[in-house]
């Protein structure tokens, strides 16, 4: 019985240090290797990794493009609700890719410092950032994403060409489902600031878009084919629409935005692709234009290369400052004179559209112009209390309309369209 405890005494030292030796094996293999496949950990427990504990250096000149995707696999691999800190600073970078599904409930950037887009071409297959298939997003801070584009604008040459090479996009989401975009500016970007595609649930609150007034294809906020997007108490100002709704775009809600300069808030251009999807339930209120080019518009190209429809419009609690086209609606839009329709070929609706309380001045004397098809006329135009000036000195404010019969009621004269 002795013998037997004695030999199981042994047995069980024999395990132990078995297991001990295992281990230490195990960790100097880490060591060797790098961090386990959990990622590393940046700050600390938690989940959350500040991207200069990996490398990246806030001087603006040292690429960083390598420490920030590595916290982005180290955030998207891991459990609960993980965190990427990109802490005050300059921060130069090429592309960035950030693909899910990630494994975690969320994962939150926090943009303190500032995010610049290298000017190396090069460095870009596509876009900027670019981030596909997350679910629980949330990009939020007091940072910038600046795209830098004013190195770049005159390589665009997309006025004149239809095929034109497209530059980066600064910020885009691509099948992306419940995503915030809080507090952070996107700025000089090379083409699109944000571009929403093929998303469910995207909020943009309390977030400024800036490039200058003649920056090329300087887009805002972009979206298509996505649904449930809501764009809240924003400043955009940029060289293009400060926001364009593209097809296939449905329940959509701006509220507080304000646009100028700019070329308006608009939906399309719509009919330049086959087999475009409709536009509905698209809702605009509570927002102010500052000599924008155009105001509240809907356009359509004349070569339009397969039927849809815009429905369901509404514009409420409008204020125009001198903004250019206070409302206008395009079924003739042809950028450049690069179209090719002979006559008009428009196979685009545009119908139940609403303007209520839209009020202040046109720096055109069109203050409202309904430009709709022969072939689709415009259907279900209400207008109530459309009250705009032209802020010239002849004050001949007028409103241009053709093919639609529009309903109205507390119109200026100079605001309604002729029975």
């Amino acid at each position: 019985m002795a013998f037997r405890n004695v030999a199981m005494r042994v047995l069980l030292l024999m395990v132990v240090v078995s297991a001990a030796y295992a281990k230490g094996k195990e960790e100097k293999k880490e060591s060797a290797d790098g961090p386990a496949a959990s990622g590393p950990a940046a700050s600390g427990p938690g989940g959350e990794y500040d991207i200069t504990k990996l490398g990246a250096k806030p001087d603006g000149k040292t690429d960083s493009t390598k420490a920030v995707e590595e916290a982005w696999a180290s955030a998207c691999g891991g459990t609960g609700k993980q965190t990427i800190v990109i802490p005050k600073g300059d921060f130069l970078t090429g592309a960035l890719n950030f693909t899910g599904p990630c494994k975690g409930d969320s994962v939150t950037i926090k943009l303190e410092g500032n995010l610049l887009a290298s000017n190396d071409l090069s460095k870009f297959p596509s876009n900027w950032i670019e981030i596909m298939r997350i679910k629980n997003l949330v990009i939020t801070g007091k940072g910038s994403i600046d795209g830098q584009g004013k190195a770049v604008w005159t390589k665009n040459s997309c006025q004149k060409n239809y095929n034109c090479k497209i530059l980066p996009n600064s910020l885009v989401l691509d099948f992306c489902d419940d995503a915030l975009i809080e507090g952070i500016s996107i700025i000089n970007s090379k083409f699109f600031h944000m571009n929403i595609y093929e998303c469910k649930g995207v909020t943009v609150k309390d977030v400024k878009v800036s490039a200058p007034g003649d920056s090329p294809n300087t887009d805002g906020i972009h979206m298509g084919d996505s649904s449930n997007v809501n764009i809240i108490d924003t400043t955009i100002a940029v060289g293009d629409d400060c926001i364009s709704i593209g097809p296939g775009s449905k329940q959509v809600n701006i509220s507080g935005v304000t646009c100028g300069p700019g070329h308006g808030i608009s939906i399309g251009s719509l009919g330049r692709y086959k087999d475009e999807k409709d536009v509905t339930d698209i809702h605009v209120k509570n927002c102010v234009f500052k000599g924008s080019t155009n105001g509240l518009r809907i356009k359509s190209y004349e070569d339009s290369k397969s039927p849809l429809v815009a429905s369901k419009i509404s514009y409420e609690n409008i204020k125009m400052d001198d903004s250019g086209y206070p409302i206008i609606i395009d079924q003739k839009y042809c950028p450049n004179k690069l179209c090719t329709a002979k006559g008009d070929s428009s196979r685009v609706t545009v119908k139940d559209v609403t303007f209520k309380n839209i009020t202040g001045t046109s720096s055109t004397p069109e203050a409202v112009s309904l430009l709709c098809s022969d072939k689709k006329p415009c259907e279900g135009v209400t207008m109530s209390d459309v009250k705009i000036e032209y802020s010239g000195k002849n004050n001949k404010t007028m409103a241009v309309c053709t093919n639609v019969k529009v309903t109205a009621t507390g119109v200026d004269k100079a605001n309604a369209c002729a029975a």
